[in-house]
Parts: structure tokens; sequence; C-alpha cells
């Protein structure tokens, strides 16, 4: 499954909430989206189609009641599927230096990084 780039910034929100969100909870919770308010309905309905996500309830909203939205899909299986697959497994360490030299990095990512390494390290051995 293919997303565009609004459509990833709303998973992206929904990733991070950890809980099912209506159409109005991620107005509020995107910042610096690359589209507007009214286009949020489009978006959803997209990622509906794609089974990206699914409709999980409703909740209040106000006076109204509105749909509750939750990913479908991880984000591991996400970046899994649609940035790994397409590549072979020696590229890895060269996509890995790529995201250790972004000059955004912080130490908490960095963090959670070895984090990461590391269980997967006790794993295998």
């Amino acid at each position: 499954m293919k997303l565009t780039k609004s459509e990833l910034e709303i998973m992206n929100v929904l990733w991070n909430a950890e809980r099912s969100l209506t159409r109005s909870d991620i107005l509020s919770l995107s910042e610096g989206k690359s589209w507007k308010d009214n286009s949020i309905h489009i978006l959803l309905n997209g990622l509906l189609k794609k089974d990206a996500i699914r409709e999980d309830g409703f909740a209040r909203s106000g006076k109204v009641w509105g749909r509750l939205y939750a990913p479908n899909i991880s984000i591991d299986e996400y970046y899994e599927e649609n940035v790994f697959s397409q590549s072979s497994l020696e590229t890895v360490p060269r996509l890995f230096s790529a995201l250790l030299n972004r000059s955004d990095l912080t130490p908490e990512i960095l963090d959670q990084m070895r984090m990461i390494l590391d269980e997967k390290a006790e794993k295998l051995y």
C-alpha cells in the first residue's frame, strides 16, 4: 500500500496517538500539515479505501457524534512493506548510515535506535 504525503501525515497522527481519534482530534493534533482542513474527509476516505485505517466506533464531539478512526497497519508494518521490501538486505547498513547522518537526529532518537538494536542483538545471539 502506497500512501501520499498527506495520508502519511494523518497516519503518523494516528500511530502517535495510540488510541482511536475523531476527525476533529486528527485536525487538532496535525501540526505543520501539508493539507487543508476541508480535505480531511477525502483523505480519511482514501485511507479507508486502502485499508490503512478502520472505523472504530463513535464518540461525542460537542453536540454531535463523530466516527472514530484507528490504524489498520502498524508503523513498523508500513515501513517494512513500503521501504525495506524494495531494498535488498545488503542496503540496510547504508540506509542505517543515512539515518545517522541526518542533521535533525536527536540524542533521544539515537537512544531509541540503540535500544532496538540491543534488543534484536540479544534475540539473535
